[in-house]
Protein backbone atom coordinates (compact mmCIF):
# COMPACT_ATOMS: atom_id res chain seq x y z
CA UNK A 1 0.00 0.00 0.00
CA UNK A 2 2.76 2.46 0.95
CA UNK A 3 5.42 1.00 -1.30
CA UNK A 4 7.56 -0.81 1.24
CA UNK A 5 6.62 -4.12 -0.36
CA UNK A 6 5.11 -5.17 -3.69
CA UNK A 7 3.03 -8.06 -4.97
CA UNK A 8 5.31 -8.13 -8.03
CA UNK A 9 8.62 -8.78 -6.31
CA UNK A 10 9.77 -10.57 -3.14
CA UNK A 11 11.43 -8.78 -0.26
CA UNK A 12 11.80 -5.14 0.72
CA UNK A 13 11.24 -2.83 -2.25
CA UNK A 14 11.60 0.74 -0.96
CA UNK A 15 13.35 1.99 2.17
CA UNK A 16 15.37 4.94 0.92
CA UNK A 17 14.85 8.51 2.08
CA UNK A 18 12.75 11.43 0.86
CA UNK A 19 10.93 9.39 -1.79
CA UNK A 20 14.14 9.58 -3.86
CA UNK A 21 14.38 6.75 -6.35
CA UNK A 22 10.85 5.54 -5.74
CA UNK A 23 9.75 3.62 -8.84
CA UNK A 24 5.97 3.21 -9.33
CA UNK A 25 6.57 0.70 -12.14
CA UNK A 26 7.56 -1.90 -9.55
CA UNK A 27 3.97 -2.00 -8.30
CA UNK A 28 1.84 -3.09 -11.24
CA UNK A 29 -0.40 -5.74 -9.64
CA UNK A 30 -1.37 -3.42 -6.78
CA UNK A 31 -0.17 0.18 -7.23
CA UNK A 32 1.59 1.81 -4.31
CA UNK A 33 0.03 5.00 -3.00
CA UNK A 34 0.99 8.02 -5.09
CA UNK A 35 2.50 10.05 -2.26
CA UNK A 36 2.89 7.75 0.75
CA UNK A 37 -0.03 9.47 2.53
CA UNK A 38 -2.96 7.21 3.41
CA UNK A 39 -5.92 8.64 5.39
CA UNK A 40 -7.30 6.53 8.24
CA UNK A 41 -10.84 7.79 8.73
CA UNK A 42 -13.80 6.79 10.88
CA UNK A 43 -16.05 7.96 8.03
CA UNK A 44 -15.67 7.09 4.36
CA UNK A 45 -14.64 10.57 3.21
CA UNK A 46 -11.92 9.51 0.72
CA UNK A 47 -11.84 6.85 -2.00
CA UNK A 48 -8.18 6.16 -1.26
CA UNK A 49 -8.36 5.89 2.52
CA UNK A 50 -6.82 2.89 4.29
CA UNK A 51 -10.06 0.91 4.48
CA UNK A 52 -10.82 1.24 0.78
CA UNK A 53 -7.24 0.42 -0.09
CA UNK A 54 -7.38 -2.73 2.04
CA UNK A 55 -10.49 -3.82 0.16
CA UNK A 56 -8.77 -3.23 -3.18
CA UNK A 57 -5.71 -5.14 -2.01
CA UNK A 58 -7.81 -8.14 -1.03
CA UNK A 59 -9.51 -8.10 -4.43
CA UNK A 60 -6.14 -8.15 -6.20
CA UNK A 61 -4.25 -10.52 -3.91
CA UNK A 62 -7.00 -13.13 -3.95
CA UNK A 63 -10.10 -12.72 -6.12
CA UNK A 64 -13.05 -10.32 -6.48
CA UNK A 65 -15.33 -13.36 -6.44
CA UNK A 66 -14.28 -14.25 -2.89
CA UNK A 67 -14.13 -10.67 -1.57
CA UNK A 68 -17.05 -11.02 0.85
CA UNK A 69 -15.63 -14.25 2.28
CA UNK A 70 -12.16 -12.77 2.67
CA UNK A 71 -13.44 -9.55 4.27
CA UNK A 72 -15.34 -11.64 6.80
CA UNK A 73 -12.21 -13.66 7.53
CA UNK A 74 -10.21 -10.48 8.15
CA UNK A 75 -12.98 -8.97 10.28
CA UNK A 76 -13.31 -12.10 12.37
CA UNK A 77 -9.54 -12.06 12.93
CA UNK A 78 -9.82 -8.46 14.15
CA UNK A 79 -12.62 -9.25 16.59
CA UNK A 80 -15.70 -8.09 14.76
CA UNK A 81 -18.62 -7.07 16.95
CA UNK A 82 -22.05 -8.69 16.76
CA UNK A 83 -24.08 -7.10 13.98
CA UNK A 84 -21.08 -5.18 12.63
CA UNK A 85 -20.40 -5.42 8.91
CA UNK A 86 -16.91 -6.73 8.03
CA UNK A 87 -15.99 -3.48 6.30
CA UNK A 88 -16.99 -1.53 9.42
CA UNK A 89 -14.88 -3.82 11.61
CA UNK A 90 -11.87 -3.19 9.39
CA UNK A 91 -12.49 0.57 9.41
CA UNK A 92 -12.85 0.60 13.20
CA UNK A 93 -9.63 -1.38 13.68
CA UNK A 94 -7.64 0.85 11.38
CA UNK A 95 -8.96 3.99 13.07
CA UNK A 96 -8.57 2.89 16.69
CA UNK A 97 -6.09 0.02 17.02
CA UNK A 98 -3.76 -0.28 14.03
CA UNK A 99 -1.28 2.37 15.15
CA UNK A 100 -1.22 0.98 18.69
CA UNK A 101 -0.31 -2.43 17.30
CA UNK A 102 2.25 -0.87 14.97
CA UNK A 103 3.96 0.85 17.91
CA UNK A 104 4.15 -2.44 19.78
CA UNK A 105 5.55 -4.27 16.75
CA UNK A 106 8.22 -1.63 16.15
CA UNK A 107 8.88 -0.96 19.85
CA UNK A 108 7.80 2.69 19.65
CA UNK A 109 9.96 3.39 16.60
CA UNK A 110 7.27 3.34 13.88
CA UNK A 111 7.95 3.38 10.15
CA UNK A 112 4.38 4.52 9.49
CA UNK A 113 3.71 7.83 11.22
CA UNK A 114 0.22 8.86 12.31
CA UNK A 115 -0.67 12.49 11.66
CA UNK A 116 -3.75 13.27 13.75
CA UNK A 117 -5.97 16.30 14.29
CA UNK A 118 -6.71 15.18 17.86
CA UNK A 119 -9.16 13.27 20.04
CA UNK A 120 -12.15 13.93 17.76
CA UNK A 121 -10.28 12.18 14.92
CA UNK A 122 -11.48 14.70 12.36
CA UNK A 123 -8.50 13.79 10.20
CA UNK A 124 -5.84 11.13 10.54
CA UNK A 125 -3.38 9.79 8.02
CA UNK A 126 -0.41 7.47 7.91
CA UNK A 127 2.79 8.57 6.20
CA UNK A 128 5.55 6.12 5.35
CA UNK A 129 8.63 7.80 6.79
CA UNK A 130 10.90 6.66 3.94
CA UNK A 131 8.64 8.41 1.42
CA UNK A 132 8.19 11.62 3.43
CA UNK A 133 9.75 14.66 1.79
CA UNK A 134 9.63 18.44 2.17
CA UNK A 135 6.41 18.65 0.16
CA UNK A 136 4.47 15.95 2.02
CA UNK A 137 2.66 18.26 4.44
CA UNK A 138 1.64 20.69 1.70
CA UNK A 139 0.25 17.80 -0.29
CA UNK A 140 -1.60 16.54 2.78
CA UNK A 141 -3.30 19.92 3.10
CA UNK A 142 -4.13 20.22 -0.59
CA UNK A 143 -5.32 16.67 -1.23
CA UNK A 144 -7.05 15.90 2.05
CA UNK A 145 -7.41 18.49 4.80
CA UNK A 146 -8.75 21.38 2.70
CA UNK A 147 -11.28 19.22 0.80
CA UNK A 148 -12.35 17.57 4.05
CA UNK A 149 -13.20 20.93 5.61
CA UNK A 150 -15.58 21.60 2.72
CA UNK A 151 -17.16 18.16 2.95
CA UNK A 152 -17.73 18.42 6.68
CA UNK A 153 -19.29 21.88 6.31
CA UNK A 154 -21.63 20.59 3.60
CA UNK A 155 -22.62 17.61 5.73
CA UNK A 156 -23.38 19.85 8.71
CA UNK A 157 -25.64 21.99 6.51
CA UNK A 158 -27.36 18.91 5.12
CA UNK A 159 -27.98 17.57 8.61
CA UNK A 160 -29.54 20.90 9.56
CA UNK A 161 -32.04 20.51 6.74
CA UNK A 162 -32.66 16.90 7.71
CA UNK A 163 -33.34 17.93 11.31
CA UNK A 164 -35.95 20.45 10.16
CA UNK A 165 -37.63 17.80 8.01
CA UNK A 166 -37.46 14.94 10.53
CA UNK A 167 -40.81 13.37 11.36
CA UNK A 168 -40.13 12.62 15.02
CA UNK A 169 -38.26 13.94 18.02
CA UNK A 170 -36.23 10.74 18.19
CA UNK A 171 -35.10 11.20 14.59
CA UNK A 172 -34.24 14.85 15.24
CA UNK A 173 -32.18 13.95 18.31
CA UNK A 174 -30.23 11.32 16.39
CA UNK A 175 -29.45 13.79 13.62
CA UNK A 176 -28.50 16.52 16.10
CA UNK A 177 -26.07 14.13 17.79
CA UNK A 178 -24.40 13.42 14.46
CA UNK A 179 -24.31 17.13 13.63
CA UNK A 180 -22.75 18.05 16.98
CA UNK A 181 -20.03 15.45 16.50
CA UNK A 182 -19.24 16.95 13.10
CA UNK A 183 -19.16 20.46 14.53
CA UNK A 184 -16.56 19.34 17.07
CA UNK A 185 -14.54 17.73 14.30
CA UNK A 186 -14.88 20.88 12.22
CA UNK A 187 -13.43 23.02 15.01
CA UNK A 188 -10.62 20.54 15.59
CA UNK A 189 -9.80 20.42 11.90
CA UNK A 190 -9.50 24.20 11.66
CA UNK A 191 -6.86 24.21 14.42
CA UNK A 192 -5.05 21.26 12.88
CA UNK A 193 -4.98 22.96 9.48
CA UNK A 194 -3.42 26.09 10.97
CA UNK A 195 -0.60 24.09 12.52
CA UNK A 196 -0.24 21.91 9.42
CA UNK A 197 0.15 25.02 7.26
CA UNK A 198 2.82 26.35 9.63
CA UNK A 199 4.89 23.18 9.42
CA UNK A 200 4.27 22.77 5.69
CA UNK A 201 5.76 26.22 5.14
CA UNK A 202 8.86 25.13 7.06
CA UNK A 203 9.49 22.31 4.54
CA UNK A 204 11.04 20.08 7.18
CA UNK A 205 13.67 17.59 6.11
CA UNK A 206 14.31 14.26 7.81
CA UNK A 207 17.72 12.79 8.47
CA UNK A 208 17.09 9.09 8.94
CA UNK A 209 20.54 8.68 10.47
CA UNK A 210 19.25 10.64 13.47
CA UNK A 211 16.68 7.93 14.21
CA UNK A 212 12.93 7.94 14.63
CA UNK A 213 12.97 9.63 18.04
CA UNK A 214 14.64 12.82 16.77
CA UNK A 215 12.74 13.03 13.50
CA UNK A 216 9.32 12.30 14.99
CA UNK A 217 9.77 15.21 17.36
CA UNK A 218 10.07 17.77 14.55
CA UNK A 219 6.35 18.12 13.92
CA UNK A 220 4.92 19.63 17.09
CA UNK A 221 1.39 18.41 17.81
CA UNK A 222 0.72 17.11 14.31
CA UNK A 223 1.69 13.54 15.17
CA UNK A 224 -0.02 11.08 17.51
CA UNK A 225 1.78 9.53 20.49
CA UNK A 226 4.67 12.00 20.27
CA UNK A 227 5.53 11.76 23.96
CA UNK A 228 5.59 7.95 23.92
CA UNK A 229 7.83 7.87 20.86
CA UNK A 230 10.24 10.71 21.69
CA UNK A 231 10.36 10.26 25.46
CA UNK A 232 12.67 7.24 25.61
CA UNK A 233 16.13 6.43 24.34
CA UNK A 234 16.49 5.83 20.61
CA UNK A 235 18.45 2.65 20.22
Amino acid sequence: MMGRYSLDEPGLIYANSGNVGFDPSRYTAFPADDDGIVPIMQTDWFDDDATNRVVEFIKVAWSPETLAENLKFVADSLGGKSGELPIDTIRRYLSTDFFKDHLKTYKKRPIYWLFSSGKEKAFEALVYLHRYNEGTLSRMRMEYVTPLQGRIASKIDQLGRDIDAAASTAAQNKLRKEQEKLKKQQAELVKFDEELRHYADMRIKLDLDDGVKVNYGKFGNLLAETKAITGGSDE
